[in-house]
């Protein structure tokens, strides 16, 4: 078995923090057991290109279970979690190419090394894969029976793809499934952003000025935290309707550059270049703190910054680092402008990963079963695949809803009723 993993000593402790977060993904682990009676990969190469946590290992561990011939890879340089890429070689014989701190070159080592696997499914988070394959191993695409995409930053690629005529096998956007997004980028999100920023900074959240980029399911998340913390909260946006929605939601809206002066914290999620660029740099205070949680680091301009500082910058704690402008101001970049979330933190509670990571079983599972009637597009997970993963997931936290009785049903269905 190949791999490429930190270290395979950390194994003991990946393994040991999977368990405690199994714990927490009651859905999964209900899933993961059928899936072992009923086999349903049986045969299938599946590459997963996914952010290698603890919550991953066990979405790992079930399709491995299912039968699939699995090789993963990281989706972010600084999104591995050593041990648990250690103890998934260790334990589970699941080839892993995955270091936290790759650099650019090796992350696309390990991008190759899933392609050269041949899979006939994908799983990705923010389209790296699919994009690669696409462009540099196109002689793989006849293998290919489908894939699915996690996040919102991988959606949009793919349906730019699909929209050019570029997409050459069908995917399911597990990122739009309503048990994804309204929990796992709102609530998720929210609180592991905030985490990665108290882990790197150990800053006082309540009286800052966090300034949160976008007002999508993610930055909902970001500013809803952020202002259960104490904090005065500033959302930026391009969208009318969702700027509308914001105001509603008692925050201030303004345009990035009114905001850029009077920010202590800037926070981006929205999935688009140069959110936070040179000229809002240029009139930040001094000791601003900036950082990303969208899938991609364009969001932040380091560049601009990088040559508008003064030397090299100062790694002031770790994934801290400070550039000083020309004036002497300093303006802190946290994870390099990556993943705050999971470059200075664990990324999401379990508890909201578990429905993410049982949508993606499912949904891989429902490809097989629907290959010859999908189109080279992207497609929405099914309604049924989400009622059920919501309905299991109230049922493993003991909780019941009302049942329509029949004649509520035909009410709800008829016309001839009224006042």
């Amino acid at each position: 078995m190949k791999y490429h993993v930190k270290d395979l000593n950390l194994a003991p402790s990946g393994r040991l923090r999977m368990e405690w977060a199994e714990r927490e993904m009651p859905v999964v682990r209900g899933i993961t057991e059928r899936l072992e009676k009923e086999k349903p990969f049986k045969g299938i190469r599946m590459s997963a290109c996914l952010h290698v946590t603890t919550e991953t290992g066990n979405l790992a561990r079930a399709l491995v279970a299912g039968g699939a011939d699995l090789v993963l890879v990281a989706s972010n340089p600084l999104s591995t979690q050593d041990d648990v890429a250690a103890a998934l070689v260790t334990y589970d014989e699941i080839p892993v190419y995955a270091i936290k701190g790759e650099d650019n070159d090796t992350y696309y080592e390990h991008l190759y090394a899933a392609l050269d696997h041949k899979p006939h499914l994908t799983m990705d988070d923010g389209a790296d894969l699919v994009s690669t394959m696409h462009k540099s191993r196109r002689e793989i695409l006849g293998n290919m029976i489908g894939g699915t995409e996690e996040t919102t930053t991988g959606v949009i690629r793919l349906r730019a793809m699909a929209a050019e005529g570029a997409l050459n096998y069908p995917i399911v956007a597990v990122n739009d499934a309503m048990t994804k997004h309204l929990f796992d980028n709102r609530y998720g999100t929210g609180q592991s952003t905030l985490d990665g920023i108290i882990r790197a900074t150990n800053v006082l959240i309540a009286g800052k000025t966090v300034v949160v980029g976008g007002y999508g399911w993610c930055s909902r998340g970001i500013a809803m935290r952020a202002k259960g913390m104490g904090a005065n909260v500033i959302v930026t946006e391009v969208d009318a309707l969702k700027a509308l929605e914001a105001v509603m939601d008692g925050f201030r809206v303004m345009p990035m550059v009114e905001a850029a002066p009077i920010g202590d914290i800037f926070v981006t999620s929205t999935g688009d270049i140069n959110v936070v660029d040179g000229y809002h740099f240029e009139v930040m205070k001094d000791g601003a703190i900036v950082c990303n949680s969208g899938h991609f680091n364009v969001e932040l301009n380091l560049n601009a910054l990088v040559e508008m500082s003064v030397g090299e910058p100062r790694l002031m704690r770790p994934f801290v680092k400070q550039y000083e402008l020309h004036d002497g101001r300093r303006i802190n970049v946290l994870a390099d402008g990556r993943l705050v979330n999971l470059g200075a933190a664990e990324g999401h509670p379990s508890a909201v990963m578990d429905m993410s990571f049982a949508n993606q079983a499912l949904s891989a599972e429902y490809m097989l079963g629907h290959a010859d009637e999908l189109e080279n597009i992207v497609y929405a997970v099914p309604e049924a695949i989400d009622t059920a993963i919501a309905e299991l997931k109230l049922e493993a936290m003991g909780i019941k809803i009302d049942v329509l009785s029949e004649r509520q049903k035909a009410y709800l269905t008829s016309w001839q009723e009224g006042t």
